[in-house]
């Protein structure tokens, strides 16, 4: 029986502007992964995980490595320009790609905060106070962090060791974590400090170890049975 707070984490969406994801929502390419996209789909953590390197993949395989979400629910969202939160498992297709991404990731943009305040609140009373909501991404702009403290207030924390650093170094910090086995650093968000001096490099690992190798290619799957029973049960767009 859990003693401590369960642990439910929200990932930043990866861009659907740069050249990679053009690689893949250009209805004429040919990759393996455009042609998935077109026909029955792909899960929406694979796709953005291609879209973004390494940022996006450590966010995924960081809430997959130390999610402790309450039973039946997903240990993860991405939060998405229109389409609310999406857990990571979910196939999409081409359509519903640029349908989730038709908005702008704006508090003031209706197409995006609707969606969003709607999920968060459904997600707010399904895992109720005794759980922590992580979210990976930026609070150095009100885009997440206003929406989200407005429903979910103290339980809303954040890494501590994000402050300062870019998206690469976040990434690669994070896939450190997963291989160590050791979490970050949780404050609420309401406390954090939201700029902050930038750290140190972190130091170049030559080489990985195949456990490691493995962990990255595992972290991208289909989604399965409970993700999809997940789904039905907590309308999360």
């Amino acid at each position: 029986m859990r003693s401590g707070p369960h642990r439910i984490f929200l990932l930043s969406p990866a861009s659907v502007g740069g050249i990679r994801a053009g690689l893949v929502m250009n209805g004429s390419a040919d990759s393996e992964i455009a042609r998935r996209l077109r026909q029955d789909g792909v899960p929406l953590g694979e796709l953005f995980s291609f879209m973004s390197g390494l940022y996006f993949r450590g966010k995924l395989a960081y809430a997959r490595a130390f999610a402790a979400a309450p039973r039946d629910l997903d240990g993860a969202f991405v939060i998405t320009a229109s389409g609310g939160l999406v857990p990571p498992g979910m196939l999409v297709t081409l359509q519903r790609l640029r349908e989730i991404s038709a908005g702008s990731v704006d508090p003031a943009d209706a197409r995006y905060r609707v969606p969003l305040d709607r999920d968060a609140q459904v997600l707010s009373e399904a895992v109720g106070l005794n759980c922590e909501i992580v979210l990976l991404g930026s609070i150095a702009t009100p885009k997440y962090v206003d929406p989200l403290l407005d429903i979910f207030g103290g339980r809303l924390v954040f890494p501590a060791e994000f402050v300062g650093r870019g998206d690469m170094s976040r990434g690669g910090l994070m896939l450190r974590c997963v291989e160590s086995g050791k979490q970050l650093t949780y404050i609420p968000v309401l406390e954090a400090t939201r700029h902050g001096r930038k750290p140190p490099k972190l130091e170049v690992i030559s080489s990985r170890t195949a456990r490691t190798k493995q962990n990255l290619r595992s972290q991208v799957r289909p989604a399965t049975a409970l993700e999809r029973t997940t789904a039905r049960r907590v309308p999360i767009s």
